[in-house]
């Protein structure tokens, strides 16, 4: 008795799905672009972030988590395509490509709200020098809602500069899963 003959077709896997182009090329496309900006203002929030000092740690360590994970995860995704191995892994990459920039934006859209609640919670607080003098005085007017924050100018010009950007980096994400959603179903 001999054999049966192997079926190649059950012993190989399916060649994967890329749309976007490889290499440097990827810089060439509306998405390389956007993520290029994802990363560039992605790596802002965070900083921004970062240098306020955390003022409000309950909703700004959301924020912080999300702008690096993104930051990060982008990067990979940008630099697995620059450098040709997303052709070397099986997968849709249009499918992924859709799911990453949903979840992200999902991520960013919360983290937006919430650096803009912090930044809107200071209501009134300033902390100001007194003129001619190195004494600090705390200057509350009337607290709008149920979060207070305390911060200075400082603090407080750094955590709108934040939101503005977290605010970009979320549309980008949006502009990002419309345009691989297109590609998925073409």
């Amino acid at each position: 008795m001999s054999e049966p003959a192997t079926n190649p077709a059950a012993t190989s896997f399916p060649a994967p799905i890329v749309s976007l182009p490889l290499g440097l090329e990827v810089f060439r496309t509306y998405s390389g672009a956007l993520i290029c900006v994802e990363i560039l203002f992605g790596g802002l929030v965070w900083i921004l972030v970062a240098s306020s000092n955390v003022p409000v740690p309950l909703l700004q360590g959301w924020v912080m988590f999300v702008s690096l994970t993104t930051f990060l995860l982008s990067s990979a995704y940008l630099l697995l395509f620059v450098t040709g191995l997303a052709d070397r892994i099986n997968t849709d990459w249009n499918v992924l490509d859709v799911f990453y920039h949903f979840m992200a934006l999902l991520f960013y859209f919360a983290a937006f709200v919430l650096e803009a609640a912090t930044t809107a919670a200071n209501g009134g607080a300033n902390i100001k020098r007194l003129p001619n003098s190195t004494k600090t005085v705390l200057c509350i007017n009337y607290p709008r809602g149920n979060i207070f924050t305390v911060m200075s100018e400082k603090q407080y010009s750094i955590n709108v500069a934040a939101t503005v950007f977290a605010f970009v980096v979320t549309l980008c994400y949006g502009c990002s899963m419309v345009m691989g959603f297109r590609r998925w179903r073409m």
